[in-house]
């Protein structure tokens, strides 16, 4: 390996029984803090890095997931001499060249955002795609600035083309109606995520398989989201999935398309950039979400919400609450509360 070569903050593996064994004691032994990690048998904090061994078992086999500006020192230095017991860093074509072959990932940005839209990406990749796509710097795009994402984002949409990746944006108004008509988070992510691979399947009817971040308890509401060509390829499911080339590429363009409609949303707020001009925040836990959503319902009324937030955050209710209104101030769709929401409402 080249070491001049910048250093990989993630890394996948699939562990035997043995190795994980191997991988037990050091978490175990080792200087290191034990963290709570859902759907994992095991998962600990180190020095800038964390590693995360997951319950799902497949083939016998467990997946590894290491991240963090140090991961790369914690697989040279403990898991090759103590775990793998061979060199595999630098090796990853030759080790894993599923990662590189022919395949497509999905990926979803906006879900936890009160403002702007839903954005589902799939992308198309292959052995000479993946090596420009790593050459782009692209990697999970929550390992990246804004500013970076915006800017691999468009250089990867045109070296993929128009047939090597499909978009499902949903708008906030289109997002409150349709969550309004499912009523679920998870199956609205698994309609949008197979609306997605479908397409990108009629664009590379010779792609077969495809890797999506599982974001349900199952992988059963997924699967019974995808359509004829989703339901004909291999679609596999996991947990920390964006260090699969394609995925990272597809959570990349996912969130600058993202971030553009937040950027557009802001001008028409706002106005044009200038000198202390305020930005639509992103996220849900900003105070400046509710303090943004209390000023536009005070000019514009409640319904400005729906066309600018998703509605069922719990977010809303504050936000009306604050200027004296209620969901009953809102169109039906609107009056639709999260799942959460509707378990601990009074019955």
């Amino acid at each position: 390996m080249d070491e001049a070569s910048p250093k990989k903050t993630s890394f996948t593996y699939e562990l035997t029984n043995d190795q994980q064994e191997l991988l037990l004691g050091v978490m175990v032994n080792g200087n290191y803090r034990k963290r709570e990690v859902p759907y994992s048998l095991w998962s600990i904090e180190g020095d800038h890095f964390n590693a995360t061994l997951y319950a799902k078992e497949k083939h016998g086999k467990r997946k590894l997931c290491i991240q963090g500006s140090k991961a790369e020192d914690f697989v040279l230095f403990v898991l090759e001499p103590n775990v793998l017991g061979a060199a595999s860093l630098g090796y990853e074509h030759e080790l894993n060249p599923e990662l590189f072959s022919a395949h497509a990932g999905s990926d979803e940005s906006g879900k936890g955002d009160f403002f702007g839209p839903l954005v589902v990406c799939c992308a198309y990749t292959d052995e000479v795609l993946s090596e420009q796509i790593q050459a782009l710097g692209v990697k999970d795009c929550k390992q990246m600035t804004d500013k970076a994402v915006l800017t691999a984002g468009a250089k990867l949409r045109a070296l993929l083309g128009s047939d090597g990746y499909a978009v499902v944006k949903l708008g906030p108004a289109a997002y409150n109606r349709l969550y309004a008509k499912i009523k679920n988070i998870n199956r609205l992510l698994a309609w949008a995520h197979g609306t997605a691979i479908e397409e990108l399947l009629e664009k590379r009817p010779s792609c077969n398989r495809v890797v999506v971040d599982q974001f349900a308890p199952t992988e059963a509401t997924i699967r019974r989201a995808l359509k004829t060509r989703g339901k004909a390829a291999t679609v596999d499911q996991h947990h920390k999935a964006e260090s699969d080339i394609a995925v990272a590429a597809a959570s990349v363009i996912a969130r600058e398309l993202f971030l553009r409609d937040m950027q557009k949303m802001t001008e028409e707020v706002f106005g044009p950039p200038a000198e202390g001009r305020p930005d639509i925040p992103i996220g849900s836990s900003d105070p400046r979400d509710r303090a943004t959503a209390e000023q536009m319902v005070r000019e514009h009324g409640p319904v400005w919400l729906m066309n600018h937030c998703k509605a069922h955050f719990q977010t809303t209710d504050k936000v009306l609450a604050a200027v004296g209104k209620s969901r009953a101030d809102l169109p039906p769709e609107g009056q639709v509360t999260s799942a959460a929401a509707r378990a601990n409402a009074p019955s």
